[in-house]
């Protein structure tokens, strides 16, 4: 799982396309007039790929867009009509050249480089487990009113979040979806809280909400459920608790379920889609959307995922749903002039490129309107994995750090909390920065029902504590090598955004 987040709202009368011009920056290449009607599409020529087709939402443009997705050899998975994203399956190896000159088509391509088979996440490093033994040493030295693993939950203290419970735990009323490998809701300290009514599978592009969909693959699908447990673990006496005990979580399964876990592009834009239309008030995102971990707009496939995504993401924004997402584990500069990828594809070969971050983007971390986290360990500094960057970091929240250890019974840095099969594990990452965020999030929600997206990202940002760029060089490791330069000042810089945010003065 090497790339879960180990590693971004206009009126709907407005064309999604034009708003992400808008944000982003470029301009959707000119479709020029259909193939003529007696071309011959060669159906069954090439792997058997994955694409999204990005149109106009006219209800004309669609169907005329749908005959020419059939007579070019491509078979229709899921419409998104509402967003103009249709999620299309084909073995004709020009199907994406071909869509791209579709009258009404803004973007098209393939969301994968290896073939469809039968059937990245941005933590860092391998979990680890918790034993029988260590829970039942833990459970003996908590303290009276605390869970009984909650002693080595450093992160819940370092933003109040275990006095901000005793004011307000959060609402029932908010929803906190969890896109990502899936939740295991049969644990103790998840059930009290989960919402199967807002829970769904989105691998394949289409929702299915076959009760239990939602599931991890298997136990080694563990990242989703540590990311629930962390938002809204129960203060039920069992484990350990979440930053907002008292809110509602659902799972929203988009990785692949074999052993790669991948995130492809329609999933995620199914995943916000689902999100927005069953009334979730925050997704968190802890991952990238594969296979590229920069999508470059000068690429026609890489471009059509981040129209597609970007379409689906700004919806769920105009339903009132706030996306937060984790920043990633490169220890990359996203304002930075250039960024070595070697990393891309993920699902084929990579290979080593040079990219511009401000034209080739992480997503959907870097989508307009999400909010992007990067991650702090227990003495409050950039982890040494996180990645940074002026101007695109919002809010930074504690994601755990190896190197940096804290005065607790395990002496642990890394994020404790649930995993499959009623086990207890530690993982560290901007995945595990994102939840404590999207978390304060739902808490912000909780006290202030009515407030937009847009809102809540000011209030993130406003009750966020800044500890302002390091006065020495920054080694994260400790090696005696620099490892990254922030830039900005003591209001809002490359390393933690707005600040490192704050559950207390959340519900205050």
């Amino acid at each position: 799982m090497a790339h879960l987040r180990s590693r971004r709202r206009l009126a709907l009368a407005v064309p999604v396309v034009l708003s992400l011009t808008a944000s982003l920056g470029f301009l959707p290449s000119v479709a020029s007039a259909a193939p003529a009607a007696g071309t011959v599409a060669r159906a069954a020529d090439g792997p058997n790929l994955a694409y999204v087709v990005n149109t106009r939402t006219d209800h004309r443009t669609i169907e005329s867009v749908r005959r020419e997705i059939a007579h070019n050899g491509g078979t229709v998975v899921a419409s998104y009509d509402r967003i103009g994203v249709i999620v299309v399956h084909s073995a004709n190896p020009d199907f994406g050249a071909r869509m791209r000159a579709v009258r009404g088509v803004d973007s098209a391509g393939a969301t994968r480089t290896a073939p469809l088979s039968a059937a990245g996440t941005t933590d860092e490093g391998a979990a680890q487990v918790l034993s029988r033994a260590e829970q039942a040493r833990l459970a003996a030295s908590a303290a009276a009113g605390e869970e009984p693993l909650e002693a080595d939950q450093w992160d819940l203290r370092a933003i109040g979040a275990d006095r901000a419970a005793r004011i307000n735990p959060g609402s029932r009323n908010v929803t906190v979806g969890v896109i990502d490998t899936g939740v295991d809701d049969t644990h103790p300290d998840i059930a009290p809280n989960f919402s199967a009514s807002q829970s769904a599978n989105c691998v394949s592009g289409k929702a299915d909400t076959t009760y239990g969909a939602w599931r991890p693959a298997d136990a080694d699908h563990y990242h989703g459920t540590h990311v629930a447990g962390e938002i809204a673990a129960a203060r039920n006496g069992i484990g350990v608790a979440g930053v907002a005990p008292g809110v509602k979580v659902a799972s929203i399964t988009v990785a692949q379920p074999d052993a790669t876990s991948l995130f492809y592009p329609e999933s995620v834009v199914c995943a916000f889609v689902f999100a927005a239309d069953h009334g979730i008030e925050v997704t968190n995102n802890s991952y990238y959307v594969d296979p590229w971990l920069y999508n470059c707009m000068d690429d026609p496939d890489q471009r059509a995922i981040v129209d597609a995504v970007n379409r689906a993401q700004l919806y769920a924004q105009r339903k009132g749903t706030l996306n937060v997402a984790s920043a990633g584990n490169s220890n990359d500069d996203l304002d930075a002039d250039a960024i070595v990828d070697d990393s891309s594809p993920d699902d084929s070969t990579a290979h080593t490129r040079t990219v511009d971050p401000h034209e080739c983007f992480d997503v959907p971390t870097q989508l307009p309107g999400v909010v992007t986290v990067s991650a702090v360990g227990v003495k409050g500094t950039k982890s040494y994995y996180s990645s940074y960057g002026r101007g695109v970091v919002d809010v930074a929240g504690p994601g755990g750090d190896k190197y940096q250890i804290p005065d607790t019974p395990s002496k642990n840095g890394r994020i404790l909390s649930t995993m499959p099969n009623n086990q207890y594990g530690f993982l560290q990452g901007t995945s595990m920065a994102s939840p404590h965020v999207a978390a304060v999030a739902a808490l912000l929600k909780s006290a202030r029902p009515h407030a937009t997206p847009a809102a809540l990202q000011a209030l993130l940002k406003a009750q966020a504590d800044n500890p302002g760029c390091p006065t020495e060089p920054y080694d994260g490791d400790g090696d005696g090598v620099v490892d990254a330069t922030c830039a900005g000042g003591k209001r809002v810089n490359g390393f933690y955004g707005f600040g490192v945010v704050n559950a207390l003065r959340a519900v205050k």
